[in-house]
This record gives C-alpha cells, structure tokens and sequence, in this order.
C-alpha cells in the first residue's frame, strides 16, 4: 500500500533526530518502486524521503547508499553537478526508507528540457560526458557489476528469450531487436562508468543548469549508450544532436560511432523490461500498458522503419537511412514466433544408429565436470521482477502536524541546501520499538 507525504515525514522524523517537518508535499519518482516525499522543516531546510515499496526497490536504495558512500569528497568536488548525501535511514520490517539532504533544482519534463535553452542541452551532455569518465575503480571497489561488450549483449539476448517466452510481445519486434543483439559490429565499445538510471526525473535543473544528479541505484561498467536512452526516445533530434556534441567535446574517450543506435535500442527494449517486470508483479494495469505501448511501437517501425538500429539490414531487405523494417515476409528463412533463441542453431547432421551394445559406464570425478555457465539477471542492472509484497507495518503516527511545502524556497534555504555536501552518519531506528 502506498505511504502518504505525512506518513514519510513520519518516517522521517524518526530516522534523522531532531528533525521537525513543518511542511510537506510530493515528489516525483518511480511509481511502481517509490513513494517519494519533500520536506521542509523548521529551520527552512529542505529533505527528500524515498520509501520503497517492495523488496527490490529497497535493495536498490541500500545499493545507492554503497554508491553515494564511494563518491570520495575529492571525486564529488571534480563533478559538474551536486550528488545526494543521505542524512537518516529507517527499517520497516525487512524495507528500508532513507532520507536526502535536499539539493537545490527541480525536475523538468522532457518536453521542458528540449525546449529550454541552447546552453541546457549542453550542461546535460557535460554531465553524461563527466559520469561516463568516472575512474572504473569506483564501481570495482564498491563490488558493482562490470560487463565486457559481448557479456552485455548476451545478457541482452538472455532478457529477450525472457521477454518472448510471454507471447505478448509483437514478432516484427523480436525479429528486429534479436538481428541488432546479434550483429556483433554494433557492440564494439569502450566500456564505462554508467548511471544506469539516467532520466529526466533525475536530473535536477534550475534555470540552463543542471544543478544535481539523483537516482543512483544501478551504477554499473557497461555500455554508455544506456544512459542516451531517454534522449533518444524524446524524439527530439536537435536536442538529442546538442546533448552528443557536447557530450564529444567533454569526454576523454571519443564515443563509438554506433552509440545513439544502441540507444534507440535500448528504449525500444525497455517496453519488453517494462511488460516482463509487470507480468511478475501480476498488475493488469501495467501489462495492459506495456502491450499498447509494444503494439504502437510495432505499427510505427511497421509504417515508417522505425529509428536505426541495426548495422546491417534484415535478410533480404535494403540499407535504409530511416532504419530496418522488421518485415518476416522479407526474410523466407526466418519464421517469427513468440520464442526468440539466443543465438542461432548450428546445422545437425544425423548419423545413422548403429546396433545397441551395452558396455559398464565408466566413473566420473565430479571435481572435473564442466558445468555451463547460466546468466542471471542483476537486480542492479535491471528492475527484477518484484517479489510478493510483505506484510504492511504497524503505521508510524506523525511526530508533528504538517502543511504543504510553498511553491518557491527562500534563497536562504536553496543557499543552505546547495551547500550541504557533508555525509552524515547513518541512524538507522527500528520504529516498532517506539
């Protein structure tokens, strides 16, 4: 069951002491993972509180406190933009809901950035440029996944058997997502650091700057295009070409030229994520949107080829600028089903049966035995599917009567707010016990 915002500043009042919420209001996040609150307290100063709402969206905010502990103050004073610094934690039975510090900014739509300013595409891409050229040490010492070009692509196709063992995904689209997994020339890339949960709702922005980046619960090493997703689903393309032209100049490493392919491709396939995670969780809602989203997808790839994605075309089918039309009747040798293989089968050549001779079966030493390796999904790398939920809690009574947060801050508490780097003890409180 959802949390109100007054039951959040309940919650918070009892993972960081002596705070005394004065004013309460919503926030935007993840509404299938988080309840998400603002607070501003009595002091002027501002929080936010992020609850999760079932096992593994309470995994990744505990994963975010190992990434944000990381970040050295040496490594955060290098970056072009402010990060979270949690002030409190507190366990509900076996969830974990953790309180920020308030950073100055505030999220726009997608619509509103690619709107805005000339000088904001720009920011947005010296971000991208500033994560993605983060030392690798800093995944590798915090016991985060790291994945080569083909691991990435193999557990990509993994996700795509997954996904078309439902039978609700259309078959021009796993036609057309398998032969991009499968051109290998596509997923020559330099590895790097990567959000992994780079959004607009991440992304906090005050006037044409981007002030701070939120989110980080799937830090990772694996392929930058990830974090080009939601740019590329924007359909903007001047903003999207703004953003890489900045992000080129501010990189290190110059980016591989199939970048913004991969990109689309990852927003394509985050519809099939999206109807898988559904599907576990068992919400009809949710899947119900993921199928109309899938079906529009395949009408316009249908009608108009879809952005570009794979390097090479389909069987039977030209090179087009607009990109590849997942079209089975092109391609006589491919028969789409709802069942995609993740790679395709080596010919068999049947020898005939000799007579049957029965002779002793020779022992084995299981020490030597060679066991194939089987690709799991990372929860921190994708959204798992979401476990039952656990028994609701006893409700924490509010400590105190709040109203809603005012639309504009003061400049002393935005000032006060941007300024609050420091990284504070975590307080972590069992409620039942008071």
């Amino acid at each position: 069951m959802r949390r109100k915002p007054i039951e959040l500043a309940a919650v918070a009042t009892a993972a960081v002491p002596g705070l005394t919420p004065t004013a309460v209001s919503s926030d935007a996040d993840d509404p299938a993972d988080f309840d998400s609150a603002l607070l501003l307290d009595s002091e002027g100063k501002r929080w936010r509180v992020r609850s999760p709402r079932h096992a593994e969206a309470s995994a990744r905010l505990e994963t975010e406190f190992l990434v944000l502990r990381a970040f050295a103050p040496a490594i955060r004073a290098e970056l072009p933009f402010l990060m979270p610094t949690v002030a409190g934690s507190v366990r509900l039975g076996s969830l974990s809901t953790f309180v920020y510090s308030h950073l100055a900014g505030s999220t726009r739509s997608v619509e509103e950035l690619t709107a805005g300013p000339a000088a904001l595409a720009r920011e947005v891409g010296t971000a991208l440029a500033a994560i993605h050229d983060l030392p690798h040490s800093l995944v590798s010492n915090a016991d985060l996944p790291s994945y080569t070009p083909n691991e990435f692509r193999q557990r990509r196709l993994n996700e795509l058997d997954q996904a078309a063992t439902t039978g609700k995904i259309p078959a021009s689209l796993l036609l057309r997502w398998e032969h991009a997994m499968e051109d290998v020339s596509l997923w020559r890339f330099n590895p790097s650091v990567v959000h992994g949960d780079l959004h607009e709702d991440n992304l906090l922005v005050d006037g044409s700057r981007v002030t701070a980046v939120t989110g980080w619960t799937d830090l990772r090493i694996g392929d930058p295009a990830d974090d080009f997703a939601w740019l590329v689903a924007s359909n903007e393309q001047d903003f999207v070409d703004a953003v890489l032209a900045s992000y080129t100049h501010n990189r290190r490493d110059a980016p591989d030229q199939h970048l913004l392919r991969r990109a689309a491709l990852s927003a394509e396939f985050a519809l099939a994520q999206y109807l898988v995670k559904g599907i576990a969780a068992g919400d009809a809602e949710m899947v119900a949107e993921a199928e109309s989203m899938l079906e529009s997808l395949a009408a316009d790839v249908e009608e108009h080829g879809g952005q570009a994605i794979s390097v090479e075309p389909l069987p039977g089918q030209a090179p087009s600028g607009a990109g590849v039309t997942a079209d089975a009747g092109s391609s006589p040798a491919v028969t789409p089903s709802p069942a995609v293989s993740a790679a395709p089968a080596p010919a068999v050549t049947v020898a005939p049966v000799p007579a049957v001779s029965i002779v002793p079966v020779p022992e084995v030493d299981v020490r030597h035995v060679q066991v194939p390796e089987v690709a799991v999904p990372d929860a921190r790398l994708h959204q798992a599917p979401a476990p039952a939920r656990p028994a609701r809690p006893a409700p924490v009574p509010p400590a105190v009567e709040v109203g809603r947060i005012p639309a504009d801050p003061t400049p002393e508490s935005t000032a006060r707010a941007a300024e609050d780097t420091s990284t504070a003890a975590i307080n972590i409180v069992d409620v039942r016990k008071h």
